[in-house]
Parts: C-alpha cells; structure tokens; sequence
C-alpha cells in the first residue's frame, strides 16, 4: 500500500527516515563504507514502502543551460527530502554546504545529512532547510 505523503507532514516523514537509519546503524554499527549504509537504507525504504531514487542525477543550470557536471543526490525520498550519507570521523561545514547547494539547485526544502561513522546515530544526523523565496 503506497503512502500518500502528500497528506502526511514533512517533518514526520523525517522522522520516519531517521527511524530507518537509526535501524541500519543498530544492525551494522559505525566504521562500513557509504555504499553499505545505502545498499541497507534502501533495502529499509522497500520494508517500508517509500517511494525514493538512488544516486539521481543532479543537473547544474548555468546561464539558462542545464549542465550534467555529474553531481549525484545519494537517496531522494519522495521526490521530497535529499539523504547525504556520511561515513566519516564528523560534519564539516563543507557537507552542510554541499547539501544546501543540492537543495537549492533541485528545489526541494528538506536534506539530512546521515553520518554512520558514530557511535549513536543520533549524533551524525544534521538537518538542512532551504528557505525557498516565496515570491
């Protein structure tokens, strides 16, 4: 049974990410390379019937022409919230930069930078907003 989350809040489709992720990280702990958290992350999002795309191509528009400079979203849920997965010692400001320039360039209001590399998962989690000019 597909989720209708256009119904349900964004905040709690989050929620329901993280719960994910925090389920992948309790079955594998820290220390594995990106692709393994991706490969189980979206393994999870089939257990839970979430609509999402891996390593979706990200075009950089410039100057009214749209380039394929081989920017890639690792997970988009939804066609609503980016997933930047991490396996690193922590967040730099880089990977927050990184991941609003992604939400700004694909429109979207919502990323979370999952880092697995941590001994709670809570702790690598980072959420990102971009403020859509509402104009």
């Amino acid at each position: 049974m597909r989720i209708d989350w256009t119904v349900m809040d964004i905040n709690e489709l989050s929620s329901k990410i993280i719960g994910a992720a925090i389920d992948v990280h309790k079955a594998l702990g820290p220390g594995l390379l990106e692709s393994a958290y991706e490969e189980c992350l979206c393994y999870e999002f089939v257990l839970r019937d979430f609509s999402f795309e891996r390593q979706k191509s990200l075009p950089v528009m410039y100057k009214n022409k749209k380039l394929d400079c081989g920017y890639r979203l690792d997970i988009v849920i939804e066609d609503k919230i980016i997933l930047e997965l991490k396996s690193c010692e922590k967040i730099e400001p880089i990977h927050k930069a990184q991941l609003l320039t992604y939400l700004k360039l694909s429109g979207l209001h919502l990323g979370l930078i999952l880092n697995f590399n941590v001994s709670l998962m809570r702790d690598g989690i980072v959420r990102i907003v971009n403020e859509l000019d509402e104009e």
